[in-house]
């Protein structure tokens, strides 16, 4: 970030109602970037928190009090003449009817169909271009809240963990880890089952991301990598970023930094909760974990004992969702 720029914090509401649509607020003649889409909110004024800051904000703009506020991603967005602490927020759930109090016009778009323009600018409605700061939590929001690791260990265990796989795919399952340390079968016998979770999960519009344990000849065949917190120190002294998406394990702030340097498009932090894969060591907690997360920089994903019936509570302490090996991700219904 340049030297001399003002520095200025801001709280910015990502306000979806019931159909998934997110509010777009356009700023009015008068105001720096007229005419250009952002995504309400405003500066945080001395001795307020993120959240205080944007029910305050949301009211004076906007005439709703927003009842559900979920943190997500604090950002640091460089424009020509200032550099912006973008503190992004989720609400799902306010009183009153959003009304543009500041004379900008207000619209509620899909944000899968938000396309972006030569420039690479995502546009907004009636081809206004949305700020640049827009740019990174689009993107963010194409990422699920439900991450699933695998956890097959052995040959004859395949066919189990693929019917479990294609059932939480029908509910919705989005994203998942091929992650198997602990193989005790034959090298092929794991590429196959490799190649096996792959084709189911693209079978539904899933995409399927390799950890680094595995061989780096294979990850080109998945949509992803998810670099383990060695592993992703090791790519940065290489500069070589594995295509695709990129996930980093991370446990401290030191793995955080290191995601940031890889431009990494998200962090799984843990261990949060206390779980059987790490017997005896000292887990984040929840205030642990909200600490690192609002340092990440980018979405987040609480690890270690979690499940469908903590990922409320993982998004009130900043997490984006939760990624599991054990834990259901879906309610019984």
């Amino acid at each position: 970030m340049s030297e001399g720029k003002p520095y200025i914090r801001v709280a910015a509401g990502l306000i979806f109602d019931a159909r998934g649509r997110l509010l777009l607020g356009q700023r009015p003649d008068g105001k720096v970037w007229p005419g250009w889409w952002e995504f309400p909110g405003g500066k945080i004024e001395a001795g307020e928190s993120v959240e205080q800051a944007l029910v305050r904000e949301l009211d004076e703009e906007l005439g709703i009090q927003a009842t559900r506020v979920y943190p997500w991603v604090v950002y640091m967005h460089e424009y020509p003449k200032t550099v912006v602490e973008l503190s992004f927020c989720q609400v799902t759930a306010w009183k009153g009817e959003p009304t543009g109090r500041e004379d900008q016009a207000l619209d509620w778009v899909d944000p899968a169909q938000i396309r972006l323009d030569e420039s690479d600018h995502p546009i907004g409605p009636g081809g206004a271009s949305l700020l640049p700061a827009a740019m990174a939590p689009l993107r963010w929001l194409r990422l699920p809240t439900h991450y699933r690791l695998s956890q097959i260990q052995r040959p004859d265990r395949l066919d189990g963990w693929l019917a479990h796989l294609r059932g939480e795919l029908l509910r919705g399952l989005r994203l998942v880890q091929f992650r198997e340390p602990a193989w005790t079968g034959s090298p092929a016998a794991l590429h196959a089952a490799f190649q096996a979770t792959v084709a189911l999960c693209r079978q539904y519009g899933a995409r399927c991301l390799i950890n680094s344990v595995h061989p780096h000849a294979w990850w080109a065949e998945a949509d992803g990598v998810q670099l383990r917190a060695g592993d992703a120190r090791h790519v940065l002294q290489q500069d070589q970023r594995p295509p695709g998406w990129l996930g980093v394990s991370a446990h401290n702030l030191a793995d955080l930094a290191c995601a940031a340097e890889l431009h990494a498009d998200f962090v799984v932090l843990g261990h949060v909760l206390e779980t059987p894969s790490h017997p005896g060591q000292t887990p984040l907690g929840w205030a642990g974990f909200k600490q690192l997360a609002a340092q990440a920089g980018r979405p987040v994903f609480a690890l270690g004992g979690q499940s469908a019936a903590t990922l409320d509570t993982a998004r009130l302490h900043g997490a984006h969702g939760v990624a599991a090996l054990r834990g259901p991700l879906f309610q019984t219904p």
